[in-house]
């Protein structure tokens, strides 16, 4: 079983470097082009349906995508939703460093539980649609801590993901595996994770 976590496509506020979280802030222009562009890259992939989040940003994004391929557009799961960033969404990120440098932000969900959501989300992918490749169309951080659950690192150590980046994981002996991050193979970022992790400077070979 392959799930490929993707990113979904550019909006204003990504634009504008603005917390989204769970605000429902719809695709741009450019999101939407790099929807169709991403699905050119993905062509020869083999993917036999895309599912999401459930917030608009996400579900045009697959929509385009399954469109675009020309395979099945599945449903929703809440799973998939982004992390919710309480009062700190609609604030420039470089505001929400300097006004909660300790990342104590009202109304904020738990670290610990995105991952955690994100885990329980792919087991009830691969339920449903069992021994297929699934395109999962969702959000930056949402991915990144649930791939940083699946590898035991700290998510803050993973690299950022671009709009429709692609972060596949594979499930092989009844488990979970991360197989790569942002189109990056993961054994040639693990190194880079590991001396971050170690407070030293790490430079990504090739």
């Amino acid at each position: 079983m392959v799930i490929a976590l993707i990113r979904h496509g550019q909006t204003d506020w990504n634009r504008e470097l603005r917390m989204q979280g769970r605000t429902d802030i719809p695709l741009n222009r450019t999101g939407r082009q790099q929807a169709r562009d991403a699905a050119l890259r993905f062509a020869d992939g083999g993917w036999d349906l895309v599912v999401s989040s459930p917030l608009g940003r996400a579900r045009e994004t697959a929509e385009i995508l399954a469109d675009a391929l020309g395979i099945e557009l599945g449903g929703t799961f809440d799973g998939l939703i982004e992390q919710e960033f309480g009062e700190a969404e609609g604030v420039p990120v470089v505001e929400i460093r300097e006004r909660w440098p300790a990342r104590d932000i009202p109304g904020m969900e738990p670290d610990a539980a995105v991952g955690a959501r994100g885990l329980a989300a792919l087991a009830e992918i691969a339920g449903g649609h069992p021994e297929r490749r699934v395109l999962a169309v969702a959000h930056g951080t949402l991915i990144r801590r649930t791939l940083a659950t699946l590898s035991g690192h700290d998510a803050e150590h993973y690299p950022r993901l671009d709009n429709l980046s692609i972060s596949e994981v594979r499930h092989l002996d009844e488990a979970w595996h991360v197989h790569t991050v942002g189109g990056v193979e993961f054994t040639t970022l693990v190194s880079e994770l590991d001396a971050r992790a170690a407070g030293v400077p790490a430079t990504r070979a090739g």
